[in-house]
């Protein structure tokens, strides 16, 4: 099964969720956020996965990304083709589908827990989360979990996101620490605190997510849909 994977060229890495979905016998093209007239068409694509970003929808110097992100995101939600969007992939099917995105006047960043209505699916945590952003839920779409900073995972037809981050593995994780610690700083954390919780927690997280995308084919998409 084909599956598109949208993605910055530097953070292209599906991690424990692109893990389960190869288990699922999904194979992954990478379409790079910073080259859209590079993606192939849906035509053929059993999936597309919308990763997390460094940016924000509202900048204007991404705008010409963000709406060719955004119209891939609601063609493929209308013609019933399975979307899955962790972090600005959930930003950008807020954006897409009628909801909102703003500055978050609480980020998270770090391993936090979750209010779930499905813990059998999503489970509380904690999840590692880092956003400085947060997203209204778009009509027509369930809130399924939430967290003081807004939804944490929302659903509509075929179309699923989460705003934490069940993909992340202890190589996801340190990439990340690697950048400017300013933003760290400023929240009272660490690069050595983050990697640290990453590896208490990894063992934990990686079941969490296969589970999530489980649910997701079996409950969402529908397997006999498939």
């Amino acid at each position: 099964m084909r599956a598109l994977l949208i993605a910055n060229s530097v953070d292209a890495d599906p991690g424990f969720v692109g893990e389960r979905f190869r288990h699922h016998g999904f194979s992954f093209t990478e379409c790079f956020r910073e080259q859209p007239s590079d993606w192939p068409s849906l035509g053929g694509v059993d999936l597309v996965l919308l990763l997390g970003s460094e940016w924000s929808v509202y900048w204007d110097e991404v705008q010409s990304s963000v709406n060719a992100e955004c119209a891939l995101v609601k063609t493929a939600h209308e013609q019933g083709i399975p979307v899955f969007g962790i972090c600005f992939g959930s930003q950008i099917v807020a954006h897409a589908l009628g909801g909102s995105v703003a500055r978050a006047t609480r980020p998270e960043v770090g391993w936090c827990s979750v209010q779930t209505d499905v813990p059998e699916a999503i489970a509380p945590g904690p999840w590692m989360q880092w956003h400085f952003d947060a997203f209204a839920t778009p009509p027509g779409f369930r809130e399924l979990a939430r967290s003081e900073s807004g939804p944490q995972a929302v659903v509509g037809s075929r179309t699923f996101a989460t705003q934490f981050h069940p993909e992340a593995t202890e190589t996801i994780v340190a990439r990340w620490s690697a950048g400017d610690p300013a933003d760290l700083n400023r929240l009272g954390l660490s690069a050595a605190r983050l990697m640290d919780d990453t590896r208490a927690h990894v063992g934990r997280s990686r079941p969490a997510a296969g589970r999530i995308v489980d649910w997701y084919l079996d409950e969402v998409v529908g397997r006999s849909k498939r």
